[in-house]
């Protein structure tokens, strides 16, 4: 091969690499993390603890986020860990605006369903904003403890 096809192949090859790159810059994760944790008693004396925690990664031209959930399952009776569970993914939820642009976003969860939920497992906050031009907007998810979310945008006011 010349030296001038070896150029061209790395500059070709330089060029793709620094495509896919400005594609995976263009996910970001959420600042706002959440863990919570449950224990609970069987028969036996055994002890389960379940922690759950969870984050959001969005992408910041399209609006599409993903909701990621990890968690642990841990069993022990009175000297010795038993059973240790773990298990993690992410699912793709819809765009937040109907156009591409440039994003920003944050993300809550609710606590426990012990705690303020009233349906189910709870629910959590989306918020996302036009990084050029003054727009934001708010969503709440909840679960209708009938097996489907409920989910309900609005965008903001300023006044």
């Amino acid at each position: 091969m010349n030296p001038v096809m070896k150029i061209g192949l790395g500059v070709a090859l330089s060029f793709m690499t620094l495509a896919q790159a400005a594609e995976a810059n263009e996910f970001r994760l959420s600042n706002n993390q959440r863990i919570a944790c449950s224990r609970g008693l069987s028969a036996g004396k055994l002890n389960t603890s379940t922690c759950k925690s969870y984050a959001y990664v969005f992408n910041t031209k399209t609006s599409e986020y993903f909701r990621c959930q990890v968690s642990l399952a841990l069993t022990r009776d009175n000297k010795e860990v038993i059973n240790v569970q773990a298990d993690g993914s992410c699912s793709k939820r819809p765009r937040i605006f109907d156009t591409d642009g440039n994003y920003s976003f944050d993300a809550t969860e609710t606590e426990g369903p012990n705690t303020n939920s009233f349906f189910g497992p709870g629910g959590y906050a989306i918020w996302a904003s036009d990084n050029n031009a003054q727009k934001v907007r708010g969503c709440i998810i909840i679960s209708s403890g009938l097996g489907s979310d409920i989910s309900k945008c609005i965008d903001m006011k300023f006044e």
